[in-house]
């Protein structure tokens, strides 16, 4: 495998990002109040796939996981503190200088790599995790080809990505980067991947969907699973067995 799939226009945009990545109240605040939700799905879909007690305070005790457009970290850490030996990729080298000062701040043993992740050593991973990324490649089938070829037998995959709704191009685009809620020129409407496309592609690469769930917005949290997919959606898939 060895496409290139990273956008040098996004990945200057978000390393220009790096250095407030963990300021809740920052330009990530939005990733800050996605990632508790995101979290629980990830959580429940590891505790069906791998029946794990919900109780187990080391989901992932044993496993490998890679996170794929890691950040600065945001999704890493946790994984890490579930017990998994994690890896992360960032197509912005920014990104990763903070992830691995802030991985050394907080004592966690994190892998970091920046660019292609093909051009990570060879290496499967139990879990492969890509939040809100696909729809910033050059190349979708290409990235999501890439994603399939680190997913070890019997692993989950978990992405999550805005839908290609009207209701995501005046919210999402429109009106949260209008009020600086995103910061400008974030997202790309015709990037976005409709739940059917997204399916398509990961059942293209030979893997099979088993959940997907809405991501929407909720007055007393910010954000709730389930409901609506209009705007953002999770799915989970994995080798068919």
């Amino acid at each position: 495998m060895s496409a290139a799939t990273i956008n040098p226009n996004e990945a200057a945009h978000f390393g220009a990002l790096a250095a407030d990545w963990w300021d809740p109240h920052g330009s990530s605040a939005m990733l800050h109040r996605l990632n508790p939700v995101r979290l629980a799905y990830i959580r429940d879909q590891i505790d069906a796939h791998w029946h794990v007690d919900a109780r187990e305070r080391f989901a992932l005790a044993g496993r490998s996981a890679i996170d794929v457009g890691c950040g600065a970290g945001l999704l890493a850490e946790p994984l890490a503190r579930l017990g998994a030996k994690v890896a992360g990729v960032d197509a912005a080298p920014e990104n990763i200088a903070a992830a691995r000062d802030h991985a050394a701040g907080q004592g966690l043993a994190i892998s970091y790599f920046a660019g292609e992740l093909a051009a990570l050593p060879p290496a499967t991973f139990d879990l492969v995790t890509s939040m809100e990324v696909v729809e910033h490649v050059t190349d979708p089938a290409a990235f999501i080809d890439e994603l399939a070829a680190r997913l070890a037998p019997g692993g989950l995959m978990i992405l999550s990505t805005p839908n290609r709704t009207m209701l995501s191009k005046l919210l999402l685009v429109e009106a949260a980067e209008r009020v600086g809620a995103v910061p400008r020129g974030t997202h790309d409407w015709d990037q976005f991947l409709k739940p059917e496309e997204l399916t398509k592609l990961l059942e293209r690469a030979g893997l099979e969907v088993i959940d997907r769930t809405g991501l929407s917005p909720s007055a007393a949290k910010g954000f709730k699973l389930g409901g609506s997919e209009a705007l953002n959606y999770l799915v989970a898939a994995r080798w068919p067995r």
